[in-house]
């Protein structure tokens, strides 16, 4: 990714560097206290001449004499200007980034307002995966966000501060994601989180032994059919000092699901390799959880194995026992995530948080639902919805909240188990039945669940973004951990 960091006005008149502006359509061009009247009529009058309108995403190049020579100025419409709030900005500056990338090799973003948007913007448009394939070298290595005076060059530095630890981990989540499946072993994930120790973060690995004689049924259920060894992992974060807070974040990590027995149709499997995002969630969060320094103490839990369909896997009408005792019936192998989940939340359980978590691509359903833009939330405490939700919209991640409906449990009532693994009401409210379960296994606790199905991965060309995974909802997660 880019570097970005703030610039002293005295300082932008020392460099040669190309500059960029961002407009509206209704208002034009904004945050120009840097240049003369003069200046600003002769930019706008190039931009017009473009046919420049400040649409939202629309980007223009011009060469215009500014600040003492003749500069390439390229500008990036946020759309109307009454409804242009963080989100119009970080998706402005992301096709700007697109933009210059080729062309320019360092920015000077004139901006006076939303500038951890403008720089994460920036930041996210600039990732790149090329563990496999190089892409085109990008000639821009930096932008610098221009500070009129020490008071907004101070505010500039700690938004950019903020905005490249959010970028950092969300790119590590994205890398992840992306990753082909047989390249990501439950091992080597718990093997890149066992890198986060020290600075306040301890790592224990639950092996397949260890989980046996913890009583993870559900969760080795899942792992049976795999010739690869699955791995629970659990982190912790406590901040100096101590806390009286305690919470648990808890990710979905199904590094390839096949379906199992129930096996998925083929062009369904394309993308599963993405069905690990609520585990990358986490782990993008702990590599940057010292530095973000939350008040409370953090528990990052994530279950991670394949599901595949190999000589002993677990089989529509077989039983499993969770941690907490539960017992489950299997009626859908492909319904694997919840189970792996319900240990992980057993264990969350276990460390007595005050709140707890999960993210995970849990149903189809949800995408139906809601899309690929929106992620649906539940949970059984009002505060904590709130809390998560209002964290979600300062990061711009929507989600739409969806009812526990209480008559619903009626179809995952087991008939030779307590529980039902997917309802006995076929196609009727997947994601929240899928709610209800994992709701089984919190012990009352204030708790949120996270369907990132849809958001996860982009099928195409994101706003900020390549194709691929999103890292979602890594931004959210570190706003509500940010406000503990």
């Amino acid at each position: 990714m880019i570097d970005v960091a703030p610039l002293t006005l005295k300082s932008l008149t020392e460099t040669d560097s190309d500059l960029a502006v961002f407009a509206a359509e209704d208002a034009g061009l904004a945050g120009l206290k840097a240049l003369s009247a003069k200046e600003k009529s002769d930019l706008r009058a190039a931009l017009e001449r473009e046919g420049f309108k400040g649409k939202l995403r629309e980007t223009a190049r011009v060469d215009v004499p500014l600040l003492g020579r003749t500069r390439r100025v390229w500008a990036a419409g946020v759309g109307k200007r009454k409804g242009a709030g963080s989100e119009s900005f970080r998706r402005a500056a992301g096709a700007l980034l697109g933009a210059a990338r080729g062309k320019s090799a360092a920015l000077a973003v004139l901006c006076a307002e939303q500038t951890q948007a403008v720089a994460e913007g920036l930041l996210l448009a600039s990732y790149k995966y090329e563990e496999y394939k190089k892409g085109d070298a990008d000639k821009l290595q930096s932008a610098r966000l221009v500070a009129s005076d020490a008071a907004s060059a101070a505010a500039a530095a700690k938004a950019c501060a903020k905005a490249a630890l959010a970028a950092e981990a969300v790119a590590l989540a994205r890398d992840l994601v992306n990753r082909g499946p047989s390249d990501k072993t439950p091992l080597s994930l718990a093997a890149l989180a066992e890198t986060f120790k020290g600075s306040g973060v301890t790592v224990t690995v639950i092996d397949k032994k260890k989980a046996e004689e913890l009583g993870m049924g559900s969760f080795l259920g899942v792992a049976r059919g795999s010739a690869q060894p699955p791995a629970m992992v659990h982190m912790i974060y406590k901040p100096k000092g101590g806390s009286k807070k305690r919470v648990a974040i808890v990710g979905k990590g199904i590094t390839f699901d096949s379906g199992g027995l129930s096996l998925k149709p083929a062009a369904s499997m394309i993308d599963m390799k993405c069905d690990m995002a609520g585990a990358a969630a986490v782990i993008g969060v702990f590599k940057v959880i010292a530095r973000l320094a939350p008040k409370a103490e953090v528990h990052g839990i994530f279950a991670a194995t394949y599901n595949m369909p190999g000589a002993d896997a677990y089989k529509p009408g077989d039983v499993l026992k969770a941690m907490n005792g539960k017992t489950i019936e299997v009626w859908n192998t492909d319904a694997e995530g919840r189970l792996a989940l319900a240990d992980a939340l057993c264990l969350a359980v276990q460390q007595e948080p005050q709140a707890i978590v999960d993210m995970a691509t849990l149903t189809g359903a949800v995408v139906v639902a809601l899309g690929s833009k929106v992620a649906g939330i539940m949970g059984n405490d009002r505060r904590l919805l709130a809390q998560v939700s209002a964290a979600a919209a300062r990061a711009d991640e929507p989600v739409c909240e969806l009812p526990l409906v209480e008559d619903y449990k009626e179809g995952i009532k087991g008939d030779i188990a307590e529980i039902l693994n997917i309802s006995k009401v076929k196609g009727e409210a997947g994601s929240i039945v899928a709610g209800l379960f994992l709701q089984e296994f919190v012990d009352g606790r204030p708790w949120v669940h996270l369907d990132i199905a849809g958001t996860a991965f982009w099928s195409g060309e994101g706003p900020y973004g390549p194709k691929g995974a999103t890292g979602q909802p890594v931004r959210t997660l570190l706003e509500w951990l940010g406000s503990l």
